[in-house]
């Protein structure tokens, strides 16, 4: 049993890290909304470059970085390896600070399956102002 354990740490500490890719977005036809009240819009164009090799699927997640508990969701799309995610890949609670611009930070995580349960092959994000 001691061995199991010694060995299951040793093989644990070879676990390679995720590598880091590029992300940028812009918010294009984001519609304006300033009332605090966000819709269900559009998912923003997404570049991405340095994705790593294996990657099948991106993980999408915004969250205000001036209201970190409100979480406006994202989504899950096939990545066809050639750097873009085209704008309305998926739908989400758009930015609508309730007062003045807010920071949005969109996190892209790299997985190798379709599922959550993919493994995590690499991370990104990318941070923008709306209104800007």
């Amino acid at each position: 049993m001691l061995r199991c354990l010694a060995a299951a740490a040793a093989l644990a500490g070879f676990a390679l890290p995720a590598a880091a890719f590029e992300l940028s977005f812009a918010w294009g036809a984001t519609p304006a909304c300033d009332g605090g009240r966000p819709a269900v819009v559009a998912s923003p164009e997404f570049r991405l470059a340095n994705v790593p090799p294996g990657t099948r699927v991106i993980v999408f997640q915004m969250i205000d970085l001036n209201a970190p508990n409100f979480r406006h969701g994202g989504g899950t799309v096939p990545y066809a390896g050639n750097g873009l995610i085209a704008a309305g890949a998926f739908r989400y609670l758009g930015p609508c600070p309730p007062a003045g611009p807010h920071r949005y930070m969109w996190t892209a995580t790299a997985r190798d399956r379709g599922t959550t349960f993919g493994r995590t092959l690499g991370e990104a994000s990318a941070t923008r102002s709306f209104p800007n």
